[in-house]
This record gives C-alpha cells, sequence and structure tokens, in this order.
C-alpha cells in the first residue's frame, strides 16, 4: 500500500519533502502530485475517486491560504486524509489551518501542525501499519529508541545539576 502526497501548488514542495524522508525511513512506497482544488477540480475529484483502486492507503494533501484541497479529496473518497495547512505570507498560515480542520460533519479530515509534513507522514505510516505489523513493528522501535534519547538527555541534565 502507497501513500499519496497532493500538494496544491509546487511551491508547497519545500514543506512536504520532510516527509519523503519519513516514508525513505520506513519503506513505504509514495507518489507525489500537484492537483488544485481551485484550478484542476475535475483532475483533483478523479484522482480522489480512483485513489483506493490505484493501491493508496492513505492521502497528505498540503495547500496554503483558502487550502480546501484536502476538504476536495476527502469529499471524493473514504480513505483517511491528512491535511497539513501550508505556511503562508499573508497570515502565517491560519487561514490554511482552519480551511483545512473546520470540516462538515461526515467528511473528516486529519489535521496536521502549519508546516506539519512529518508528522503527516508519521500518521499516514501509523495508519497503514493498522494492516501492516512489519511496519507497527518499526513505529514501535522508532518510539523507544527516541523515548531512549529523552531520558538520557534527562539523566545528563539531572547529573550536571544535581544538588
Amino acid at each position: 500500500m502507497k501513500v499519496a502526497v497532493i500538494m496544491g501548488s509546487d511551491s508547497d514542495l519545500p514543506v512536504v519533502e520532510k516527509a519523503f524522508s519519513v516514508f525513505r525511513e520506513y519503506g513505504v512506497p509514495f507518489e507525489v502530485r500537484v492537483l488544485s482544488a481551485h484550478r484542476t477540480p475535475d483532475e483533483a475529484r478523479s484522482f480522489a475517486q480512483n485513489a483506493r483502486e490505484n493501491g493508496f492507503g492513505a492521502v497528505i494533501c498540503a495547500a496554503g491560504k483558502a487550502a480546501h484541497l484536502a476538504g476536495a479529496i476527502a469529499a471524493n473518497t473514504t480513505l483517511p486524509v491528512i491535511g497539513i495547512p501550508v505556511k503562508s505570507s499573508t497570515l502565517d498560515g491560519l487561514d490554511a489551518l482552519l480551511s483545512t480542520v473546520q470540516m462538515p460533519s461526515g467528511i473528516p479530515v486529519a489535521t496536521v501542525a502549519i508546516d506539519g509534513a512529518q508528522n503527516a507522514a508519521l500518521l499516514a505510516v501509523q495508519i497503514l501499519a493498522v494492516s501492516d505489523k512489519s511496519l507497527a513493528d518499526r513505529l514501535f522501535s522508532a518510539r523507544e529508541a527516541a523515548a531512549k534519547k529523552v531520558l538520557a538527555k534527562d539523566a545528563e541534565i539531572s547529573a550536571k545539576y544535581h544538588l
């Protein structure tokens, strides 16, 4: 199963590239597209309607400003859709955040932080891991390794400032 990463504009690429390294780390195949909810609505709809049949297990949508892409995709598929609100120069991404997170009942979009591509990718990996034990095991190992790093830092700081 693979993940689709859709950008509303190629200017979103520097944000979504952070997701690619996560997919590579976990061995999750992904495809990247540029489709616009407003400028290419027919193509976006067609992509969403055919995503499951094309082997996708989740869709990540990154868009700024009006940021309707995730909602437009979610309206046309039952696959999990994860929205990444992209920071723009206008309102620092607040407009995109609100556009992405305020979906009507019945059409959910999971929304991560502004420019939160890494967490979007991790959430997509977790979604795929529901039916892939090997992937779930790798996620668990990564969490354990992260916890060990924090505990090592804690021990170092505690020793340094122990009274």
